[in-house]
C-alpha cells in the first residue's frame, strides 16, 4: 500500500514529557483520526511532521521523501488548519492571501475563490473580526487552494457549532473523493471521527496505545455492563479498563467475553480512550 506518511520510532524529550517510539503510517487515500487526551502528544508529533520542532530520534518520511531534508518540496504538497490563528490580524483576507499565494507553485485561484463564497467570506474582512469558525473555514480554504495532498489538521472543530462541524466534515469527504488525498485529523471530538475517518491512531502520555482501521477496532473491542456481582476477579482481569457505580460497573474489553447477566454492546471511539486512559475508576 502506498503509504503518503510513514513515522518510525519517532521521540522527543522536554522537561515533564517524553514522545517516546512513535510508529504509525497513514495510507494514501484515508482520512485517520489521531487521538488522546489534552496532553498526550498530539500537537507534538505534528509539529514534529510539520518540521516546527526536531525529533531527538526517529524518522518522518512524507511522499516517501524524508521531511528535513525535502522540507520545500513536501510542504508544496501538505495544507495545514491549525487550532489558533496563526494570521496577521490587522491584515484583511484579501491581503493575508495576496502574501501566501506567491509560496505555492500549484496555486488555484478559481477554486480558492470559489471555496470563499461557499463558506460565505467576506474578503475585505480583517483577520481580527473573524469568529473561530470563520478562521477555521479561511484556513481550510487556503490549504485546499494549493492542490495539498496531504491535509493536517490540529483540532480544527474545537469550540465550532454544530452546523458548522457538520459542514466541515462534509467538506472533507467530498475533498476525500479525489482518492490521491489524505488527511491527519487530530481531535478530542471523537463523534466527528466516527463519521469520517478510516483509521484511527491513538496515542496516551507520549506512547502509542493503537494505530488500525477504525471498522477491525470496533470489531475488536467489546463494551461490558453487568451488576456488581457480574464483576468477578477474572472478568475484572479481562478488561482493558472499568468504572464502577452503586449499580453496576462498565468496562471495556479487546477481545470476545461471555457471561450470564452481562450486557454486551459495540463501543464508540469516546469508549475506546476513556478507558484506556483511566484505567479502573470506583464511583459513588
Amino acid at each position: 500500500m502506498d503509504n503518503i506518511l510513514d513515522i518510525r520510532g519517532l521521540c522527543k524529550s522536554f522537561k515533564e514529557f517524553k514522545l517516546h517510539n512513535l510508529t504509525f503510517s497513514l495510507p494514501r487515500g484515508y482520512i485517520m483520526g489521531f487521538i488522546g487526551p489534552n496532553g498526550s502528544g498530539k500537537t507534538t508529533t505534528l509539529k514534529l511532521i510539520m518540521n516546527l520542532l526536531r525529533p531527538d530520534a526517529g524518522e518522518i518520511r512524507i511522499f516517501g521523501q524524508d521531511h528535513i531534508a525535502f522540507e520545500r518540496e513536501v510542504k508544496q504538497r501538505i495544507g495545514f488548519v491549525y487550532d489558533e490563528s496563526v494570521f496577521y490580524e490587522q491584515l484583511s483576507i484579501e491581503h493575508m492571501t495576496s502574501l501566501i499565494r506567491p509560496f505555492y507553485r500549484q496555486w488555484n485561484q478559481p477554486l480558492y475563490e470559489d471555496y470563499i463564497r461557499r463558506f460565505d467570506l467576506n474578503p475585505k474582512q480583517k483577520i481580527k473580526t473573524l469568529s473561530k469558525g470563520m478562521r477555521t473555514k479561511y484556513a481550510l480554504a487556503l490549504s485546499l487552494s494549493h492542490g495539498a495532498e496531504l491535509l493536517i489538521m490540529d483540532e480544527p472543530t474545537a469550540g465550532l457549532d454544530p452546523v458548522f462541524r457538520r459542514e466541515m466534515l462534509d467538506i472533507l469527504l467530498e475533498v476525500m473523493q479525489r482518492e490521491e488525498n489524505s488527511i491527519l485529523f487530530s481531535t478530542h471530538i471523537t463523534s466527528d471521527l466516527d463519521r469520517v475517518a478510516d483509521y484511527i491512531t491513538f496515542i496516551h502520555k507520549g506512547q502509542l496505545v493503537l494505530s488500525q482501521e477504525k471498522d477491525a477496532l470496533y470489531e475488536q473491542y467489546t463494551l461490558v455492563k453487568g451488576g456488581r456481582d457480574d464483576l468477578t476477579d477474572s472478568l475484572r482481569r479481562e478488561l482493558v479498563g472499568v468504572s464502577i457505580n452503586e449499580h453496576g460497573f462498565e468496562g471495556l474489553a479487546d477481545h470476545p467475553v461471555r457471561g450470564d447477566g452481562l450486557v454486551l454492546e459495540k463501543p464508540t471511539l469516546e469508549d475506546i480512550m476513556y478507558f484506556h486512559t483511566k484505567g479502573e475508576q470506583h464511583g459513588h
